[in-house]
């Protein structure tokens, strides 16, 4: 089973169209997505065709697939965009014996259990390693990457996390646990 990761979209529709064609070609169970949906934040410059209008009507057209959690840049009318949740802060998944704790990655961790997938977006670099009985899993940016990254996306297939090129499929970051 498939379940695909992106974060940090800031109203990009060609990044948006993208992803959604990724997620029917690996047929991938859910779309997790980790905030800053529409707004491009007053930080950033405007990503490559900004049409926040357009990436609510392409997400809504597969919110059955969709999880999300609030990002630094959600606020209450994105809501009234989107069919399904942005504004909680936080959510866990478990897929299979994996334990998932998804977030923005702008506010404190709660504590957590050791062996947890602490899953975030928010500084727009790739990140996939293990430190003090977490692992932790940024899949990057998919509109407005930062540190010499390409936009990229992130993959769950088993018990494998692969952060992928957006533009290049290839894959970046690949770790098994």
């Amino acid at each position: 089973m498939i379940y695909l990761f992106a974060s940090d979209i800031h109203g990009s529709s060609s990044a948006t169209q993208r992803l959604l064609d990724i997620l029917q070609s690996t047929q991938a169970k859910k779309l997790i997505l980790l905030g800053d949906l529409l707004y491009h934040g007053p930080r950033n410059a405007l990503p490559s065709q900004y049409n926040p209008q357009l990436v609510s009507m392409l997400l809504n057209n597969h919110a059955k697939s969709i999880i999300s959690v609030r990002g630094n840049c959600e606020a209450e009318v994105d809501q009234l965009m989107l069919s399904f949740p942005v504004l909680s802060q936080s959510a866990w998944m478990m897929v299979g014996d994996l334990e998932l704790y998804l977030h923005h990655g702008h506010v404190a961790l709660p504590p957590l259990s050791e062996g947890t997938v602490v899953v975030s977006g928010h500084t727009h670099i790739p990140l996939l390693e293990e430190r003090d009985g977490l692992i932790y899993f940024n899949p990057g940016s998919i509109a407005l990457p930062k540190g010499g990254y390409e936009p990229s996306y992130g993959i769950l297939e088993g018990r494998t996390f692969s952060i992928i090129g957006l533009e290049s499929d290839k894959t970046l970051m690949s770790l098994a646990i």
